[in-house]
């Protein structure tokens, strides 16, 4: 009896968003519309139409797969036998350079997708919306608290440094991504440095108020003079 290969059967959502994304890194994105995707993907509209309704659905669909990507990579570093024992800015950048490694392949294609986001905010504001649903996900994998006032500060921080080596990505066509690894390491050790100096300003804060509080009269009543 001949042996028979089985074939996996290939998921149409991610045939869709590679398809989008391969379009655009050789057209503008503005140009491209949901049929051209469709040909693209070698897909009929009414194959398409149950995954996504939309350009920015496939974006938010790609993004998706991209963070489970990166949780799964980062939780098979944590696994491993030889895992070092890393600080929380150590974490925290190992898990964003394995999103710009998981991302590299679509360089072109985002940096295009930048650009027409550029030029209309509104689809700008529902995938940065997306993004920050992202973020929330890498910090968990890196294992940063970002409860309470203090992490709304830090989460912040991240951001805003992911943001400025995702500008410096956009840019880097090396291999082994040099640029964007300066670049994140450079941003989130500022970063560390200001949520060092915010700390330290609270704790005083708290430090004076915790002082005061005893000093103050049992009661609330006035003092008087001996």
């Amino acid at each position: 009896m001949a042996a028979t290969k089985s074939r996996k059967k290939k998921d149409p959502a991610v045939e869709i968003e590679t398809a989008a994304l391969r379009l655009a890194a050789q057209r503008s994105w503005d140009d491209l519309s949901l049929r051209d995707i469709a040909e693209e993907a070698k897909l009929p509209l009414s194959e398409v139409f149950p995954h996504y309704r939309s350009k920015v659905a496939i974006l938010r669909g790609f993004t998706d797969r991209i963070d489970l990507e990166v949780l799964s990579q980062a939780a098979a570093e944590k696994a491993a036998p030889d895992a070092p024992r890393e600080g929380p800015r150590d974490r925290l950048f190992n898990v964003l350079m394995l999103r710009f490694e998981s991302l590299q392949p679509y360089r072109l294609a985002l940096a295009g997708i930048a650009q027409s986001q550029l030029r209309h905010p509104m689809i700008g504001l529902a995938t940065s919306c997306q993004l920050s649903r992202s973020l929330d996900w890498m910090l968990e994998a890196a294992e940063i608290d970002c409860r309470g006032f203090g992490g709304l500060l830090r989460r912040k921080g991240i951001m805003a440094a992911y943001l400025a080596s995702l500008r410096v990505f956009l840019r880097d066509d090396s291999d082994d991504l040099a640029k964007t690894m300066a670049a994140l390491d450079s941003y989130l050790r500022r970063g560390e440095k200001a949520l060092s100096c915010c700390d330290g300003w609270r704790h005083r804060r708290d430090r004076r108020r915790a002082e005061a509080d005893d000093a103050a009269p049992v009661g609330g009543a006035e003092a008087t003079p001996a």
